[in-house]
């Protein structure tokens, strides 16, 4: 079955804000997208965009610990969050915990010089202790857009002093993310895409507008089934039949079988019924690569754009 429990989901889908990603999590049951406020006060307060000393880091967000390793920053790295599961390598370094219910205890544990966080880490709570313990942190903007990837690149570099390295990353994921645009700017009938993140109750957690999924899906050409509200919510079945998507978007977590298990996803009537659930056209990729916004994402666009359309019209 394609359920989780309540609290295990609401981890899940901020998580995956991925993206995503656990999300890796990227995620929760209604994924607020609102930055956690008390972690941005403390940016703003210090203004500090390169730390001075970053040699015991700390990296909180799968994408901004995908980056940091596609800089080859990598060796500062002793601890990170439970979404940076990527590359494989950095579920080897201690976990401090899942991203937005992170301890103060278990940061401090592992005694930082540096705290590189993705916007919307918290709680609030843990921040203002950090804060007056006085952990240096930069926290790294989230747009879900091709530019809010640039821009994450080099945020992340100009934390680590490490900005030729991020110019030229930030150059080649923007030339890859242009050339992917260049194809799927000449779409003209768009596909519908539904993202679906979980059932509970027979009833489907789906992406509206303002998500991680929403901006993979309008990357690669296609139209988000659903522009009723912001955010994660629960589908009628009514609202699932106006939908009308053409394909489904799935994601893996890669750590949560119960939530990776879409075997009997077309068992409901109501998507069954739609056009994708006709045509069996369900689409499943890693809940971080999909849902990101990092270095990979040039790929995964480009892999669901051909889903959407097929290799010839890439």
């Amino acid at each position: 079955m394609f359920i989780a429990r309540s609290n295990h989901l609401s981890s899940r889908i901020k998580s995956y804000r991925l993206a995503a990603a656990f999300a890796g999590g990227l995620l929760a049951a209604t994924a607020s997208l609102a930055p956690v406020s008390g972690i941005v006060a403390v940016a703003q307060a210090e203004e500090l965009k390169t730390f001075k000393d970053s040699s015991r880091l700390v990296s909180v967000g799968g994408a901004v610990t995908e980056i940091i390793y596609a800089l080859g920053e990598d060796s500062k790295l002793i601890a990170r969050d439970r979404t940076s599961v990527y590359p494989e390598t950095v579920t080897k370094l201690p976990d401090i915990g899942y991203m937005r219910q992170l301890s103060s205890e278990g940061v401090l544990s592992v005694a930082p010089t540096a705290m590189l966080v993705i916007e919307g880490s918290g709680p609030v709570e843990t921040m203002d202790v950090l804060k007056r313990a006085s952990v240096p942190m930069i926290v790294v903007p989230e747009v879900f857009t091709a530019q809010g990837i640039i821009d994450k690149i080099k945020a992340v570099g100009e934390a680590l002093g490490a900005q030729e390295k991020a110019a030229a990353l930030a150059a080649k994921v923007e030339a890859d993310l242009k050339a992917v645009e260049a194809t799927t700017s000449t779409i003209k009938e768009k596909k519908r895409v539904l993202f679906i993140l979980s059932r509970q109750g027979g009833r489907f957690q789906v992406s509206g507008q303002g998500t991680a999924a929403d901006g993979m899906i309008k990357m690669a050409g296609g139209l988000n089934a659903i522009d009723e509200f912001q955010g994660y919510k629960q589908l009628t079945d009514e609202a699932l039949d106006k939908a009308a998507p053409d394909l489904i978007l799935l994601m893996n977590t890669g750590v949560d079988k119960a939530m990776d298990d879409h075997s009997d996803l077309l068992s409901n009537p109501a998507l069954a019924a739609t056009p994708a659930g006709r045509n069996k056209s369900i689409v499943t990729m890693d809940g971080l690569y999909l849902l990101g916004f990092g270095p990979r994402s040039a790929e995964a666009v480009r892999e669901l754009s051909e889903s959407l359309y097929g290799k010839a019209a890439q």
